[in-house]
Formats: C-alpha cells, structure tokens, sequence
C-alpha cells in the first residue's frame, strides 16, 4: 500500500469501525499511526477533517455527535450503515446463507431474501435507470450489479446494459460525465463556471460564463439552473448542449458568489412545460382562448390573467418554437395575439403543415 493517504483512511475506518459509540479524536489519535507523528493540533485537526469530508464524499457515513457531558465532539461509525447487507436466495423454500460469519460483528448485519424473479426484476430495474441516460446514475448502477454479480443471473449486465444506437438525426449525446463533474464543483464550492453553450434557436455555439444554482433531471434530460449575471434572471442550460466547462480558477478558497435564501431549486424544477425549459431570454406571449373544449379549459389554467380580459393569458416562454407547436395542437382554440414574432411564427408553422398533408394528399 504506497498511498500514505489510503492506509490513513484504512486505519481511521478500522479504528471507528470497531466501536459502538462515538470516540473523540484524541481517541482516535492514539489508533490512527499517521494522526501521531508529532503534528501540532491545528495541523492534525485539518489533516482529519480533510480525511473525513472526503471519505463522506465517497459515501462513507461518519456521524459527528456531542458526548455525554457535551463539552467534547465525537465521532461515530454505524456498521449497518457502512457494510452491504447479506444476500440470500431462495430457492425452493430454501435459504442460502453465506457460509463464513466471522466475529468483528457481521453476524449484526441486515440479510435480504430474494425469490429468482425477483432477482430479475432488479436486472429489469436496472436497465431502466441506465437507459435515463445519465452517466452518473448508470455508473452506480455498473458498480451495484458488479456487487451483485454472484447472485445475480451470469448474463445480468449483458442484460441491463442499454443498447447503443448511432443516429446523427437523433440529437446530441448525453452529456459526458466530466461535464458533470465541472459543475459538481462549481457548485460545491461556489465558483463562476466558463462553458461553450449550442443555442438551438440560433444554432450557434457562445462562451457564457454563469453563476450556477443546480441541477436538475426533467423531462428526460439533465439542466443547469445558473445566472449569467448577479441581478440576471435564472435560466436552464441543457447539459448535453454545453460543449466543454471549467471553472474559475483564480482565488480557489473563496467563494465567487452567494445562492439567494429564498431561492429553491425545487421550485424552479417543477415546471413541466417544454417551452419555459432552456437558457433563452423569456418572451412574454398572450394568447386568446376562444375554445370552450375541455382541453382548452386545463391549458388557460397554465397562464396569468390579463387585465380586463377574461379570455387571454400570458405565457413566459424561453422557447418560442415549442411553444408554436403546443398551440398549433389545439385546433384553432388557442390564438396568440402577441408578440408580433410570435403570431408570425404560428402562422408559418401551420402554412408549414398544411403543405405537408396537401402534398400528401
């Protein structure tokens, strides 16, 4: 073992792994070699919450917790939380159990019994959650089923593996795990991030650099929700049309900017129209309703009233051509009325289809 920090992180796990209740790092000082090499406190306290908030982030969970006389912090391991548990199948009405328990507290662990199709159905919900397309969950997915090769099917990542189809007309690829990986840190320590971004609406790639405020999966697609200015509205970047990302490098201990408090990226998320998705700058559209059809009905309730109109709503629309289409579905019972571009571009789109069914007609 070469990596001095590796065996660090090896002793610190044995060390906490083999109590039951939480240990000061006084404690752990005298178990963990490299936490006693003479290092002053400060240095040794950096040095451990370093080793700490790295193993966390690998998922390690280490629990921080007052002692009884709540004057001291401590510092504890669950092992039902750290270990995999025990899998057992059954096969018919038997139970396999793993043949060697030792005694450093195994025994304690929870056991899952699996039926065999069960155990496809798992094989089944797997594929699933790779075909998403994102390259973070499909990675943990690789590594679960890999933990679970010994009692899985012997074909089971052949099986779950997606299937990988090239198609230019399909759109572009899904964005690449280091794209993910830029923004993950951008956002962890809060640092302006420089990306080159493919506008569909102008078909043109361009530098932005933002102020990135999440992530979130919609619509079978990951965004970036970000500002590209401190008092800029909060747009959405599509991940798999950012070209390349990097973040800010000057000052790397300090943050670039600050979230808002009242900002909730829930909140942000939750819409599910396609024409408010994207990094375009927001149209305000008015459309008249004259349709009195269900439908029509449940689509007014999507907009804003207009003053002194009881038919029109207002739409806040970053896609313009989606939001074309969508009203071009209706039949006539949505009618935009502004802006100009607006109508103009609703108007070609149905000259654009009619010509499509008389020439097939």
């Amino acid at each position: 073992m070469n990596s001095p920090k590796l065996r660090r992180w090896i002793d610190l796990l044995a060390a906490l792994l083999r109590r039951n209740y939480a240990v000061t790092l006084e404690e752990l000082t005298r178990e963990v070699p490299a936490y006693g090499t003479g290092a002053q406190k400060p240095a040794l306290r950096r040095m451990f919450e370093r080793d700490k908030d790295e193993l966390r982030a690998f998922g390690v969970p280490i629990q921080t917790a007052a002692l009884d006389d709540g004057n001291e912090i401590g510092y504890r391991l669950e092992r039902k939380n750290f270990y995999l548990p025990y899998l057992s199948v059954i096969r018919e009405g038997r139970r396999s159990d793993p043949r060697l328990v030792d005694h450093f507290g195994y025994r304690a662990l929870a056991k899952l019994a699996f039926e065999p199709d069960e155990l496809d159905a798992v094989v089944q919900a797997a594929g699933r959650v790779m075909r998403l397309g994102d390259p973070v969950l499909a990675a943990h997915v690789r590594s679960a089923l890999r933990k679970l090769a010994f009692d899985l099917p012997v074909d089971a990542m052949a099986l779950a593996e997606p299937e990988r189809v090239s198609d230019s007309a399909a759109g572009p690829a899904q964005a690449p795990p280091e794209i993910f990986a830029v923004l993950d840190d951008a956002l962890h320590r809060r640092k302006r991030v420089t990306l080159e971004y493919h506008a569909m609406g102008t078909d043109a790639t361009t530098a932005r650099e933002l102020l990135p405020y999440g992530l979130f999966f919609l619509g079978h697609h990951w965004y970036l929700a970000a500002r590209e200015a401190e008092d800029g509205p909060v747009k959405n970047f599509r991940l798999n049309r950012i070209v390349r990302a990097s973040v800010n490098p000057r000052n790397p201990n300090s943050v670039d900017y600050t979230i808002p408090a009242d900002f909730r990226l829930r909140d942000h998320a939750r819409s599910r129209q396609s024409w408010e998705l994207g990094g375009g700058s927001v149209l305000e559209a008015i459309v008249a309703f004259p349709g009195t059809s269900g439908p029509a009905k449940a689509a007014q309730r999507l907009g804003e009233p207009v003053a002194g109109s009881s038919d029109r709503r207002r739409f806040m629309v970053r896609r313009p051509d989606a939001f074309a289409r969508w009203l071009q579905s209706f039949g006539g019972e949505l009618v935009p009325v502004a802006p100009a571009e607006l109508v103009a571009l609703c108007d070609d789109l149905a000259r654009r289809t009619l010509d499509v069914y008389q020439a097939a007609g």
